[in-house]
């Protein structure tokens, strides 16, 4: 019974999350942790928790892939070198930092480097969900950094965590293979199973299987890459990229909005679920820690969170200026961010699931037999390092104010953009298309008029004063509340035993499309 206890816990600690988020000026994550800790004190809730494995198998390629799929190739390739950099450089620097702060404070290098590559990578998931509601470059820039640096992160983990076990050396061709085998791989077999998906998708007409084929597509590009010694992470973010890329040309409406339904939720109770995890296995670690005294470990937490933040800091506000001295391009110009709008993206280094899966997957003895050294406080360290920094969105609000962020309407424009084009593509294609049907003129006329109506509407750009705008939102009111009506007599009549349960649910389902339809052109409020 301990795993449905654990499900109904879940589920409850979601919806007092988001409700309280919706009451108070907290960020639903940091409610989520704050659950996870509180469900630390039950002892039978406690024993339940997932093996780190279950977090790089089975969450990371999920979340990772509907991240890939959600995110701007665009912008991605608009912002490449700053998210090269702050994906493998920064990743670097970040856990050369912390491997020498936790070596001059006491620990081995071996597991000094381990804890810096474990706290290294920022978290896609908590990225993700804290940073909504930035410009779309900011957010895209820092959605992009989340999502390839947990690959340079688990290289020098995997390198790190060799040597000090004694399974592997140190050494320039080896180390250059390593990071040859890991991206390269991960490219590779990320976009060898993206094209595999594609091809197989092209020849399924049902939705359902067309979505389990989704379903399967994250996890076959992990299995590949990890095979083979690669990242599965970059195959799995390459995967999606590419999905991205060419899934609109063959994916049917009908699976696209049954696709997008359930990733939506599915991705929601898995990062909902990793966030409760870290509060119930930071409880957990300081319960578990043996090798050094509780005031020990605090110091170690509060001087690593230091050095992670600090470097990062420090980071954006130097190589943006070499970068100005190196390259004075006209068009690089254009891009320059000022020093008062890098603070956004230097609060945001939130840490997440990949460190904690990271540090958990630790081994617990040397190839000698020996115990890993320190291994308890790293855990305690790196789930310190996680709550510290998640606990920077509390500020993020207040920073964005003092950035003083430019006012993003890119996206608004590119999608009124978007709909006029298609509007206009549909009118110009009406006489084609309806000879090739053979449509008489009556009906031409008739879609020749709502289409006509659509792009006046769509020129009219909402303007409340205009008397088309007013007729459309009238008409968008009074249809809604017909469908309430509806809604309400098909009750009845299964009520009244007239139709069956099966009847009711397939006109709802009529019901609820156009809702839905109607209700996205309803007037704000």
């Amino acid at each position: 019974m301990l795993g449905l206890e654990i499900v109904v816990v879940l589920g409850v600690a979601l919806l007092l999350s988001g409700a309280l988020a919706q009451r108070y000026p907290v960020a639903p994550a940091l409610l989520l942790v704050l659950f996870g800790v509180l469900i630390g004190f039950v002892p039978e809730l406690r024993r339940g928790q997932l093996p780190p494995q279950v977090v790089l198998l089975l969450f990371l390629p999920a979340l990772l892939y509907w991240e890939s799929l959600t995110t701007s190739l665009r912008e991605i390739r608009s912002n490449l070198r700053a998210v090269v950099l702050t994906s493998t450089a920064l990743v670097l620097a970040t856990a050369a930092a912390v491997a020498a702060t936790a070596h001059a404070l006491g620990l081995q290098w071996g597991p000094a480097w381990v804890l810096g590559a474990a706290v290294a990578p920022t978290d896609a998931t908590a990225v993700g969900t804290l940073a909504r509601g930035l410009p779309r470059r900011e957010v895209t820039v820092l959605r992009a950094e989340s999502l390839v640096n947990d690959g340079s992160a688990l290289v020098i983990y995997g390198l790190a965590v060799g040597v000090t076990v004694g399974e592997q050396h140190l050494g320039i061709p080896h180390v250059t293979w390593l990071v040859v085998q890991s991206y390269g791989g991960g490219l590779l077999a990320g976009g060898i199973i993206g094209l595999i998906s594609w091809q197989l998708r092209r020849r399924i007409d049902d939705p359902t299987l067309e979505n389990i084929a989704v379903l399967v597509t994250p996890f076959a590009a992990f299995l590949l890459a990890d095979s083979v010694g690669a990242s599965g992470v970059l195959a799995v973010v390459a995967c999606g990229l590419l999905m991205s890329q060419l899934a609109p040309r063959i994916t049917g409406a009908a699976a696209r909005q049954q696709n997008t339904a359930f990733w939506s939720l599915a991705t929601t109770v898995l990062s909902s679920a990793l966030f409760v995890l870290v509060g119930l296995q930071a409880q957990t670690a300081v319960r578990g820690l043996a090798s050094a005294s509780d005031g020990r470990a605090v110091g170690y937490i509060f001087a690593v969170t230091g050095v992670v933040i600090g470097v990062r800091w420090v980071w954006l506000y130097t190589t943006p200026y070499l970068i100005r001295m190196l390259d004075r391009r006209p068009a690089q110009r254009l891009r320059r961010v000022g020093a008062r709008q890098r603070t956004v993206s230097a609060v945001t280094g939130f840490r997440g699931a990949v460190s904690l899966a990271a540090v958990l997957a630790v081994p617990r003895t040397l190839h000698s037999g020996a115990p890993f050294p320190d291994r308890d406080l790293i855990v305690v360290i790196t789930c310190g390092v996680i709550v510290l920094t998640l606990l920077q969105a509390l500020v993020l609000p207040s920073v964005i104010r003092f950035a003083r962020l430019p006012v993003d309407t890119s996206v608004d424009e590119e999608r009124h953009l978007a709909e006029i084009s298609t509007a206009e593509a549909a009118l110009d294609a009406l006489e084609e298309a309806a000879a090739e049907l053979g449509t008489n003129e009556q009906v031409q006329e008739r879609v020749r008029h709502e289409l006509d109506k659509k792009r006046k509407l769509l020129a009219a750009d909402g303007a409340s004063d205009d008397p088309l705008v007013q007729h459309h939102d009238q008409y968008t009111a009074l249809r809604l509340a017909l469908l309430s009506r509806q809604r309400s007599a098909l009750v009845q009549l299964r009520d009244a035993q007239r139709i069956d349960d099966i009847v009711l649910r397939q006109v709802q389902a009529v019901l609820d499309t156009e809702e839905i339809r109607l209700s996205r052109a309803a007037p704000s409020e």
